[in-house]
């Protein structure tokens, strides 16, 4: 009971709490980041796919197809590994790291594992904004010809409208899943929720005044990730459900005199 009550008044120090809150903006941040980016990089890619398919064109579409497939036949753990060897450090500024609270070792480390997330999402996305295509007729494109739009004119003012319309629920659906995703980077940076609570967990000996490290600390620490996780997610997955609910036509009653 003793480790119990020291681990609990170890996250109502404000200093602590203060702490996980800076980790829970950080992965909110990397997840919108990772999904902006990611719908930009895999709109390019579901259109090469899906329509670069003739002559010289089809060279885009084969390297589009081998970048989802490799990136969704494959953990995101390891290409943030990857990434972390490979990937070239940027120098940040000292005002950059200063203002986000990071070494600026730190903070390349986060760029690199950031970078490694949206490759990887990119790559989901891809193939969701590619079934959304697939779900407009074909139809629509001869009546936009018929109307003196181009083929490009027909994709930017008709087809990818009506697309992100119809997938944005399951584009939620992918954003929990890239919130959940981000505790990946715990592996190699402390900046996002994971990684705060691991750090927490390793000096929780300075906060509860005992000499070792106790489960009541795990216990307490993860519970709080959990619960953060699951408040978030679960917010976004109500909006999910409400959005997926078919919606009532109203009726027109045409009046007469």
């Amino acid at each position: 009971m003793e480790e119990l009550m020291g681990s609990l008044r170890m996250i109502s120090n404000g200093n602590v709490l203060l702490y996980i809150l800076k980790g829970v903006g950080f992965t909110l941040g990397i997840a919108f980041f990772a999904v902006i980016l990611g719908i930009i990089v895999g709109t390019v890619l579901a259109l090469a796919r899906n329509y670069c398919t003739n002559g010289w064109t089809k060279v885009f579409k084969y390297i589009a197809t081998a970048y989802i497939e490799v990136f969704r036949n494959t953990p995101l753990m390891l290409w943030i590994f990857i990434g972390l060897v490979f990937f070239p450090s940027i120098e940040f500024p000292q005002d950059v790291s200063k203002f986000l609270g990071l070494s600026r070792t730190e903070l390349a480390v986060l760029f690199k594992a950031i970078i490694a997330l949206v490759l990887f999402t990119s790559s989901v996305i891809a193939e969701i904004i590619r079934g959304g295509l697939n779900s407009i007729p074909k139809g629509q494109f001869e009546a936009a010809y018929s109307q003196g739009f181009n083929f490009f004119q027909t994709l930017w003012l008709i087809i990818l409208p009506q697309t992100f319309r119809n997938i944005v629920p399951t584009l939620l659906s992918q954003v929990i899943t890239t919130v959940k995703d981000t505790s990946y980077i715990a592996n190699i940076a402390t900046a996002e929720l994971m990684g705060r609570t691991f750090q927490l967990i390793q000096i929780s000996p300075n906060f509860t005044g005992l000499s070792t490290q106790n489960v009541s600390d795990v216990f307490v620490l993860c519970g709080l990730a959990c619960v953060i996780y699951f408040v978030i997610n679960f917010t976004l997955s109500c909006v999910v459900r409400h959005m997926q609910k078919p919606k009532k036509k109203t009726a027109v009653v045409a009046v007469t005199e």
